[in-house]
């Protein structure tokens, strides 16, 4: 258990972290004033509201997969291979991506929280093929899963992530000459035609009771002539339209939409913002994640999805949802099904 909980910056990585603009009174701040609670909602009040939430925060019946060879996709445009929650595989030529992982069946240390859906537990380290870069966008135990990270670790070749979280992975076994770690705004030239930036996000980090001694972020791909956004958890900001004026259109853009709530408005993004945080990215086309496979939050399992293509149809904003396992792959036809249209 004590391995789960991981390890905090030390060293010349916590003298680089004091150095950042946006690390202040021992930990790292959002740009904008952000609370995880800002309507001081009782802890008591809200293990009551947990308790008492309704049966559709649960699917009723096994979430439907696709099982695709992940060693055997040949593409020329990108292609994205969803795993439930906030866990992906990009192909891009022949660059294999893998973001926030976590196979373990829970989205936290313990067993009895955070239990995977049926059926959104279909994958798991050995149906992945050798990974080129291992994203990570934050230490939330929702998308840095030791057991994944400790059984992934033969098949990486190289490591990126937000500014800290190296320090849990170099605990874990991996050499820190395969880790890049970034502030908001660094990069790291993969080849000449790949170029991955971390831009702000806004949340928070941590694992155990201190929060913030990891950085949350971001990220921009510019690959092969493709931009893409990956979004990592944020709640809505003006930092999505700062990106979007920086870097110009996205041809993907990858947005969590899922285990937001009233007692936490600032760092989940409601489905409606997704919309609007799209449109500030001037994203050709939108893949809403972060859900179907976890109940954190209050809602109903599958209302994240209702929700966000109400609003993105209401504003033509173009989209796509396959299901856990189905390739899509970018500006090819794709055949949309409602396959979350039950309770």
């Amino acid at each position: 258990m004590i391995k789960q909980f991981g390890k905090a910056p030390s060293g010349k990585r916590l003298e680089r972290i004091q150095e950042c603009e946006n690390f202040k009174d021992g930990s790292f701040q959002n740009i904008e004033e952000t609370s995880v609670n800002p309507n001081n909602v009782s802890m008591f009040k809200m293990m009551k509201d947990m308790r008492n939430r309704p049966k559709s925060v649960n699917p009723s019946k096994k979430i439907p997969s696709v099982k695709t060879n992940l060693n055997a996709i040949n593409v020329e445009e990108p292609a994205f291979v969803w795993f439930g929650h906030s866990s992906y595989l990009l192909k891009i030529k022949s660059y294999t991506i893998l973001v926030d992982p976590v196979f373990s069946g829970n989205a936290s240390p313990v067993s009895f929280f955070g239990k995977a859906y049926d059926g959104a537990n279909e994958y798991g380290v050995e149906d992945m093929p050798e990974i080129d870069i291992l994203l990570l966008t934050h230490d939330h135990y929702d998308h840095l899963d030791y057991p994944t990270i400790e059984k992934l670790k033969p098949k990486v070749k190289r490591v990126v992530c937000s500014l800290g979280v190296g320090a849990h992975l170099e605990y874990w076994g991996y050499q820190s000459m395969i880790i890049s770690e970034l502030n908001w705004w660094e990069s790291v030239k993969i080849i000449d035609n790949l170029k991955i930036t971390a831009t702000p996000s806004r949340h928070f980090s941590g694992r155990l009771f201190k929060r913030g001694n990891t950085l949350w972020s971001s990220f921009v791909f510019e690959a092969f002539g493709y931009k893409l956004y990956l979004g990592g958890d944020s709640g809505y900001s003006p930092q999505f339209k700062e990106i979007g004026d920086k870097f110009g259109q996205f041809d993907l853009a990858i947005l969590e939409c899922g285990q937001y709530g009233e007692n936490w408005p600032q760092i989940h993004n409601f489905p409606e913002e997704i919309v609007k945080a799209a449109n500030d990215l001037q994203a050709k086309k939108v893949i809403p994640v972060h859900w179907a496979k976890f109940t954190l939050a209050m809602h109903p399992w599958n209302e994240p999805i209702k929700r966000f293509t109400k609003a993105a149809d209401a504003t033509k904003l173009s989209y796509v949802s396959p299901k856990i396992g189905e390739l899509y792959q970018l500006n090819q036809e794709f055949k949309q099904e409602v396959w979350w249209d039950f309770e």
